[in-house]
This record gives structure tokens, sequence and C-alpha cells, in this order.
């Protein structure tokens, strides 16, 4: 595993959360790991995340307050070995930039990893309140606990 990508709508929320577990535990296990995050939308480019993701992040160890917002561009499926999605709309999107299905091939439910098969999405916490910004944290960090066992395990 070389590369990942993890994409959710605005990228100011779940991806930024993902790309932040996952920095932490590949260094903590000293794992060689190209990681960024990007949204299917265009609203949220140039900011940084939500200040709730920011705060849940902090709270587990973590800072993500200097990302910032992307939008997913068809020259990612070149640059990234996996694209990991947060839910069905996302993966819409993603895989509607696809060009071949080599490209689509790299597409996956980031909780596949732990639920295979099932296309589990992370729900959106934008909408609410802190309570979900800590359930998403919680499902994210088993799904790169997932990553970092495949890529530990590939050395």
């Amino acid at each position: 595993m070389k590369s990942v990508l993890f994409v959710c709508l605005g990228n100011i929320c779940r991806s930024p959360m993902a790309e932040g577990i996952l920095r932490h535990k590949a260094e903590q296990h000293g794992v060689k790991i190209r990681i960024d995050s990007a949204g299917t939308g265009k609203w949220h480019v140039g900011e940084n995340p939500d200040h709730r993701a920011v705060k849940t992040s902090k709270e587990h160890g973590i800072d993500i307050s200097k990302l910032v917002a992307r939008q997913i561009s068809e020259n990612d499926f070149e640059q990234f070995d996996f694209i990991y999605v947060a839910d069905a709309e996302v993966y819409d999107g993603v895989v509607d930039l696809a060009l071949n299905r080599d490209h689509t091939l790299k597409v996956d439910y980031i909780m596949n990893l732990v639920h295979p098969d099932l296309n589990m999405p992370v729900p959106d916490p934008y909408l609410g309140g802190m309570d979900g910004f800590e359930h998403v944290y919680m499902l994210l960090n088993k799904a790169c606990d997932e990553i970092i066992a495949k890529a530990i395990n590939s050395k």
C-alpha cells in the first residue's frame, strides 16, 4: 500500500479526520503511506476542517487544523492506489470521474475495511452536534487500523 485518498462531500469533516487519523497511525507504526483527502464538491475548497472535526481530533491527540479542503480531480486516480469514500453519494460522485475500469476499481467505501462488502456509510456529522463527530472518529479509527494492519502485513 503506497497511497490512500479519503473522500467525503466537502472535505471538511469526514475525509480530513480520516487523513489525520491515518497519518497519526502511520507515524506511530513507522509505515510509509502517502495520505491525502478531498471532497466531491467545491463548496469548501481552500478552507480548514470544520471546528468540530478539529476539536474531536485534537481530543484524540491529532491536529488536523492546518489541512486545507480541495476537490477531487481525475488526476487523483493516477496519484493514489486506494480511494476510500464516506458514503453512496460520494461513491457515485467519485466513480463518475473515473476514466476507466482500473480507476473505478480503486474506489471503495472506507467502512468495507471493517465490514467487507456491506457498503456501510460513515454518517455526515456536519448538521449535527459534537456526538456525531465523536461517532465518526470512532468509525474512521477502526477503518484506519485496518489500513495500517494491511500495510504492516505487506512489508
